[in-house]
């Protein structure tokens, strides 16, 4: 996902469909990605973000009805470890995806945080997040229609950036179905791909690079990649000079051992980490549970065991002030925006002095890619002087009639009141 401003001509908030889009995350190869407040025909609201297809890809008939496939089959997934998808349509003839909004960071984007901030992440947590993305991945392999027959669902983009890691200690799965439409831009040599697949080859098991057909074992390729890199503190893949490109070097699948860090047992760490990653699929696991059972087995061995609670603790305690205020802010905008901008009228002043010229406001900062799902805040400040000095001029103005009335109306009973009095004696 790339950090540029939304389409020209695009006003934040605005409607779309049922949702109202409040702030801009961010635009990757395939969709632009917002913020959005759903309400409901019964008044209850949620936060959720809205994926909008690029218009490109929204003509592209093969690539829509791939989508719309693939993303009816993940809206069936229901899981602690899955991005819930509820919704899949079209509105201003825009094809959208919306789902569960997750307050936190992708791994990606917190790798990149303790490596500007120097805060090592400790190994238990990184172990964790693997567990939990093992039990997302090997619910959806798993994952049957009524009649028992399964449905085949391989996520196929297996990355940091598609494991999103919440405050409440969540670890989550997203983004299940979209890289198989993407892969049939890749397979007719669409120019959107080259954005699209950016930096994911880095992660492709070697059929997958080759363009072979793929099963749950390219996921599980995907996922000892990850926990290669979370044990050695570098990427395993890198473009250097003589290396060749990433698709190249995930077609070859050279794996070099974990290099020693003195963590707690490496050995049985190296056995899970050169399974996970045979090149040859029937060497490797053969489903993310069973490299699942393997992980949890050497984390109650080498005492790495933790939980959600402790997670979540820790990205509070370590990014969590900065992230959490926004949040706080954009829920109070979203809220606001709902209701219409408040009035806010001064107490009426004996006389009313002209206003300034007004001051041009600062230009917002555009959104980052390497920040959460949702950046920035919609700045909903109290009115300016040059709206509070009319309405106090018109209250002011009022205010004095009713004076005067209320004056008369007292005299008139203080009369009426004499009158009565003479008229008894």
């Amino acid at each position: 996902m790339t950090a540029v401003a939304p389409a020209a001509g695009t006003r934040l908030p605005r409607s779309f469909g049922r949702y109202l889009l409040f702030d801009f995350v961010g635009k990757g190869g395939m969709a632009e990605i917002y913020l959005a407040r759903q309400k409901t025909d019964l008044g209850a609201t949620r936060l959720c973000v809205v994926k909008q297809i690029l218009p490109a890809l929204t003509g592209d008939s093969q690539f829509s009805d791939m989508l719309v496939h693939e993303a009816k089959l993940a809206a069936r997934l229901n899981h602690a470890n899955v991005v819930q998808v509820f919704d899949l349509g079209r509105a201003d003839e825009r094809l959208f995806i919306a789902m569960e909004y997750v307050e936190g960071f992708d791994l990606n984007d917190l790798l990149k945080r303790c490596s500007r901030a120097k805060v090592p992440m400790p190994f238990e947590l990184a172990v964790h997040v693997l567990r939990e993305a093992l039990r997302g991945l090997d619910y959806a392999h798993r994952r049957a229609d009524d009649a028992g027959a399964h449905f085949g669902i391989v996520h196929r983009d297996v990355s940091p950036s598609n494991l999103l890691l919440s405050f409440e200690g969540e670890v989550k799965v997203c983004d299940f179905g979209i890289a198989h439409a993407n892969d049939r831009l890749f397979t007719s040599g669409a120019h959107e791909m080259e954005e699209a697949l950016r930096g994911k080859a880095g992660y492709m098991s070697p059929e997958h690079a080759r363009g072979e057909g793929l099963d749950a074992r390219a996921d599980v390729f995907a996922a000892g990649i990850i926990l290669w890199e979370l044990a050695a503190g570098r990427r395993l893949y890198k473009i250097d000079e003589g290396r060749g490109s990433l698709i190249e070097q995930a077609r070859t699948a050279a794996i070099p051992e974990l290099p020693k860090r003195g963590l707690p047992e490496e050995a049985q760490l190296q056995t899970i980490v050169s399974k996970a990653l045979s090149k040859d699929k029937e060497a490797r696991y053969q489903s993310a549970g069973a490299m699942l059972r393997d992980l949890e087995g050497y984390a109650a061995s080498a005492r790495l065991m933790t939980s959600p609670l402790q997670l979540g603790d820790w990205l509070e305690r370590t990014f969590g002030e900065e992230i959490l205020e926004k949040r706080r802010a954009r829920e109070r905008a979203a809220a606001a925006l709902e209701r219409g901008a408040p009035v806010v009228v001064q107490p009426i002043a004996p006389e009313v002095v002209a206003a300034p010229a007004p001051t041009p406001a600062p230009a917002p900062a555009a959104p980052s890619a390497s920040g959460p799902l949702a950046l920035g805040t919609v700045d909903l400040g109290p009115p300016s002087s040059q709206t509070k000095a009319p309405l106090a001029k018109q209250q002011g103005g009022k205010a004095g009639k009713v004076v005067w009335a209320a004056a008369l109306v007292v005299l008139l009973v203080l009369v009426a009141a004499a009158v009565l009095m003479l008229a008894r004696n």
